[in-house]
């Protein structure tokens, strides 16, 4: 009771320290494991796997966003309830949790397994990749329900007052991906199917790691009877406020399968690689931010729900100048250190070429990306699910793709306009999320105004 009820009296800077610190090295650690594992399979598969794997990465992102379809916004839902005191609807939204990953799962396993090698060509395989990437995506697949109940999970256990425990989980997870990735690869010779085995059988592990915190009788929000029937209010509530982040990876996803068709249309495998080699930099650190969010939502959600904007406020404020400060890292090593950071993932002298100059245009807009990302994530977590939406699909499907369909025409090397449409989407998306926060900030002001006067307008009540 004690971990939630807190959201709303401690100060607010030790408070996004104890949940986002959590949360950064959870999602630090899982970021690694994907360089890691990226690393392994560059090393131990060749330059052509490492390509697969970029392109069966949006297809297992894709597959992701369903499980964060329900997670974000079930996570996002019993924060609000938290701070609301309604305790019911809190333990209901845990239950309808893993129902709704449950059937989502099994839709997305199945679709995904049918059409699986289309999929991935039309995600910009070449006859050359295709191998490496169906054998990876037909094990995440069969697993995909463990994914979907672990990232569910995980973030239901931030917003109960877990932050640690969920970080432990995570911990978990890839601490076992790291030790199985090189047993499987190498002493096993099973290649990236090693790889994906690895993924499946770490997350097994952490849920059931995550389970046993909710089956504690003393927990305030845990597993018991009458909670496992769909609420249709907490479903569609849970639905319209994940729809968000839901969208944005979709939308993200589509974005990078365009960029690889590009990519293969006018550079070939290579620049796929150097592509993967560059997300691979960039998503460290955007993970640390994600960690951030993750930390400031269940205090932006609650304060919200308890009507204390200017908690909410300061949550949202500090989060975005850690935010731009852990951005400003990746701009100073894309600018300074290409060469040294791609020869990290491999030590093709072809490839290490060919990445340097898109990693150095890429990362020009790396400063304002923090607090893109932060503004976002405070419209879904107090739940503002159109706003939340609009901003997720701005820079993706409002701004990137149509400069990626034209600006590489504009270019004497097409190759380099792929490569700056993606810095130039990200300034345009960066103004548009200002204008709407300053709107909303606005607004905000006027809320707390009205109730500042109110108290020191209404006379005390009488012993």
């Amino acid at each position: 009771m004690s971990n939630t009820t807190e959201l709303g009296t401690a100060p607010v800077h030790k408070l996004l320290f104890k949940y986002a610190l959590p949360a950064i090295i959870a999602m630090t650690a899982s970021s690694l494991y994907n360089i890691v594992d990226s690393i392994y399979i560059g090393h131990g598969c060749g330059a052509l796997a490492l390509g697969a794997l970029t392109v069966a990465k949006p297809f297992m992102d894709i597959c992701a966003a369903f499980g964060s379809l329900v997670g974000v916004g079930a996570s996002s839902l019993l924060a609000i309830y938290l701070g609301e005191r309604d305790y019911d609807k809190a333990n209901k939204v845990l239950g309808n949790v893993i129902v709704l990953n449950i059937i989502l799962s099994a839709i997305v396993m199945t679709v995904g397994l049918i059409w699986l090698d289309p999929i991935l060509m039309a995600f910009g395989a070449s006859e050359d990749t295709i191998v490496y990437a169906h054998e990876y995506m037909e094990i995440i697949l069969f697993g995909n329900i463990l994914t979907h109940i672990y990232f569910g999970l995980n973030s239901m256990l931030r917003s109960a007052g877990h932050p640690r425990f969920s970080m432990t989980a995570t911990i978990v997870a890839v601490t076992i991906n790291i030790i199985l990735d090189p047993i499987f690869i190498f002493a096993l010779d099973m290649g990236v199917r090693g790889a994906a085995l690895a993924t499946v059988i770490s997350q097994a592990v952490a849920v059931v790691w995550q389970i046993t915190k909710f089956l504690d009788k003393d927990e305030l929000v845990r597993f018991h009877r009458g909670i496992w029937v769909l609420d249709k209010g907490i479903t569609y509530r849970a639905l319209a406020i994940g729809m968000a982040p839901f969208l944005y990876n979709i939308a993200h996803c589509f974005v990078v399968v365009i960029i690889n068709n590009q990519l293969k249309r006018y550079g070939g495998d290579f620049a796929i690689a150097s592509y993967g080699v560059i997300n691979r930099l960039t998503f460290v650190f955007a993970m640390i931010v994600m960690g951030l969010n993750q930390g400031m939502q269940p205090i932006a959600g609650f304060n919200y729900g308890a009507k204390q904007y200017h908690r909410m406020l300061r949550s949202f404020y500090l989060t975005s100048l850690y935010a731009t400060g852990v951005m400003g890292l990746v701009f100073i090593l894309g600018e300074a250190f290409p060469e040294w950071v791609t020869r990290i993932f491999t030590h093709d002298t072809l490839l290490i070429e060919s990445t340097i100059k898109p990693m150095r245009i890429i990362c020009s807009s790396m400063l304002i990306i923090g607090f893109q990302m932060v503004t976002g994530n405070l419209f879904t977590s107090i739940g503002m699910a159109g706003k939340s939406i609009f901003l997720s699909l701005t820079r993706q499907v409002l701004y990137l793709i149509p400069l990626l369909l034209t600006i590489p025409m504009l270019f004497d090397d097409p190759l380099d306009g792929v490569w700056w449409s993606i810095p130039i989407s990200d300034l345009m998306a960066a103004v548009t999320a200002a204008i709407m926060l300053w709107i909303q900030i606005s607004r905000f002001h006027r809320l707390i105004h009205e109730q500042e006067t109110w108290v020191a307008t209404t006379p005390p009540e009488p012993d």
